[in-house]
């Protein structure tokens, strides 16, 4: 059984490569239960129903020129392409990507004393999410 320890995974907002500013991503995808159970049936039945998903980052926040706050500011409120990998190298088999569309439903600006500033979002996925291994 293979393993591998997150070290170099490659996260893009708006085709911006965002990854030398990422301290963790997590890409979640839901499809909601649905219950066609009916009398007679002796056990719960389950079936697939529409299908969601939400992108979770946390972003060391730097507000420089082409960084971190500059790059997503102007995003707030839109929608935009994202693609997430767990290594930043070739996509393949064991390196698959995962695009879609988030909308940048959120904007942080803040933290605590004597702490890193960072960016938690959590941006909802906007229509498919395409897994590919090349």
């Amino acid at each position: 059984m293979g393993v591998l320890a997150l070290t170099n995974m490659y996260v893009a907002i708006n085709s911006v490569d965002m990854s030398d500013h990422v301290k963790g991503a997590t890409l979640t995808l839901d499809s909601a239960q649905l219950d066609p159970t009916a009398m007679g049936d002796g056990w719960v039945k389950a079936r697939g129903g529409l299908k969601s998903g939400q992108l979770q980052i946390e972003f060391l926040d730097d507000f420089a020129a082409a960084e971190t706050d500059v790059t997503l500011w102007p995003l707030f409120g839109t929608v935009v392409s994202f693609e997430v990998r767990p290594d930043a190298g070739s996509v393949s088999a064991t390196n698959p990507k995962y695009t879609g569309e988030v909308f940048i439903s959120q904007h942080t600006v803040g933290g605590n004393v004597g702490e890193l500033a960072t960016k938690g979002v959590t941006y909802p996925t906007s229509g498919a999410v395409s897994r590919a291994t090349s």
